[in-house]
């Protein structure tokens, strides 16, 4: 049977691409996911070539790294943040390798004891007032001791160590017989030791504006301003706003223990930071009589209440030197200057750095999120 040209040249285009273009694209796809491969096994046996934790403790060390190695394998990532660190999805929210790595030993190891006190929150709520604040109230003798007061030689980061972060790497473990610890895990993340127990939790909270202005600065500049390179704050905030910012989405993280501190009363102490600012005398007699440390009649007449308030204000932490001049290892790869948890301590910076329709933005975020929960931001 005799073919036309046009018949003759597609039996011809046909075959040149079933012979050598379709075996081509075939060989170049298959290397690239060889490579894409080879990467990612790279990226997460560096995870954990470079780990500060150990794993000495478990009961099957090499099966735990092997569960940590397989969640970096398989959960969601988030490579957005490209000025710090590329976020894992863990149980609905997002961590940074090491925090993650961190969660599954506390998950799997830490036993809460009953006089535990955790204090809780999501990053850049105030965190570090909140440390400060309470380990002066349980350790008020040498605190008000100018000449011993531990405070003026160690951040409130070394005083009270994390959970997820301190506990289970090669540090000393907690300051001398202090049953404080910190976390910025999720509630239902939590080991379940913490809700075995009758320990207590204290959770602090933050306008979601100042938490994200916060966040950037902290976070999304750390690693970029060593480089001379500042994370653009609209794709800072449009990651905020998607929940994927680090331990986010923060209204999660934020409802999580509401809702148990609305159920467990007496185990759960919710703040919000805007009332800690406004009535700090308030809520720090609050604070102490929740974790069994109330101040005596003569304690209050002699001041230690206003004196530790002044020696936990951000006005004098920020000056302190070893807040000015040191350096904090939350991992052996990754320190951070001192001075960098006290950048500002104010109730509506945001208004610096977000124009109106971001503000509108995150508000009807905020509503959405919260609303019948009975929770609000002024």
């Amino acid at each position: 049977m005799k073919c036309s040209f046009n018949e003759s040249l597609s039996l011809f285009n046909n075959t040149f691409t079933s012979i050598y273009i379709a075996p081509a694209i075939f060989f170049h796809f298959s290397s690239l996911s060889l490579s894409l491969s080879l990467s990612l096994s790279f990226s997460m046996n560096a995870f954990l070539h470079e780990s500060s934790f150990n794993y000495e403790r478990c009961y099957e060390p090499e099966n735990t790294k092997k569960k940590f190695k397989e969640i970096i394998r398989t959960a969601p990532r988030n490579s957005d943040w490209t000025a710090f660190t590329d976020l894992f999805q863990y149980e609905g929210f997002w961590h940074s390798p090491r925090f993650l790595e961190g969660t599954i030993l506390a998950q799997e190891l830490f036993q809460a004891r009953p006089c535990d006190i955790i204090l809780c929150s999501a990053p850049k709520t105030g965190t570090t007032w909140l440390k400060a604040l309470t380990f002066a109230i349980m350790n008020r003798a040498p605190c008000l001791d100018d000449s011993k007061n531990p405070l003026l030689f160690a951040t409130p980061h070394e005083c009270v160590p994390y959970l997820e972060v301190d506990i289970f790497q090669n540090k000393p473990n907690r300051y001398p017989d202090s049953p404080l610890l910190a976390t910025h895990l999720p509630f239902d993340s939590l080991p379940n030791s913490v809700a075995d127990s009758d320990c207590k939790l204290v959770y602090i909270c933050r306008d979601p504006k100042d938490v994200f202005v916060s966040l950037w600065h902290f976070i999304g500049n750390v690693k970029a301003k060593e480089e001379g390179y500042l994370f653009p704050l609209e794709k800072a905030f449009e990651l905020f706003c998607q929940g994927a910012s680090l331990n986010g989405p923060y209204w999660d993280h934020v409802l999580g223990y509401w809702k148990a501190s609305l159920e467990f009363p007496k185990k759960i102490l919710f703040l919000k930071y805007e009332d800690l600012k406004r009535e700090t005398e308030f809520y720090l007699e609050r604070l102490a009589e929740f974790i069994g440390h109330p101040f005596s009649a003569n304690e209050r007449r002699e001041g230690a209440v206003e004196k530790i308030m002044q020696l936990c204000s951000f006005q004098n932490l920020s000056k302190l030197e070893v807040n000015k001049t040191g350096e904090y290892a939350i991992f052996s790869s990754v320190v951070v200057e001192n001075s960098k948890y006290f950048r500002k301590g104010e109730v509506g910076d945001w208004k610096n750095c977000l124009t109106g329709e971001m503000k509108d933005h995150i508000d009807g975020i905020t509503e959405e999120k919260l609303r019948g929960s009975g929770l609000t931001f002024d």
